[in-house]
């Protein structure tokens, strides 16, 4: 919903290059991973909420984060519901909540700050 939230979906699988080296003996998906697909939610909801169709010259990026917090483990096999909620924007800066959950429960959460980027 442009301008309010995005739900997004992410399929964890055992073929993910971060796997093998991350606990080879029970692999988890790392925590800066899973910030990162929250970031990649929000920054479709800013296009979208912009109006911006991108292409190799658009871009936002992760300016800030506050807040994350990690509640379990996502392991291969999980499915990832990646949610970002727009709180507001201000001077260019975009403001959102999110949070991942897997079957319903949380797993993390943080609240992002994404920028577009600015012509010199």
């Amino acid at each position: 919903v442009p301008g309010k939230r995005i739900h997004a979906i992410k399929n964890v699988t055992v073929n993910e290059p971060f796997f093998p080296g991350h606990f080879p003996h029970r692999p988890v998906m790392p925590g800066v991973m899973i910030l990162e697909a929250l970031a990649q939610a929000a920054g479709i909801l800013a296009f979208k909420t912009a109006g911006v169709v991108p292409d190799e010259n658009s871009r936002f990026y992760f300016v800030g984060i506050d807040g994350a917090r990690f509640r379990r483990a996502v392991e291969p096999g999980d499915q990832l519901d990646l949610k970002a909620t727009l709180e507001r924007t201000m001077r260019g800066i975009w403001k959102f909540a999110t949070v991942a959950e897997v079957a319903g429960s949380e797993v993390a959460s943080a609240t992002m700050m994404v920028a577009p980027e600015v012509a010199a």
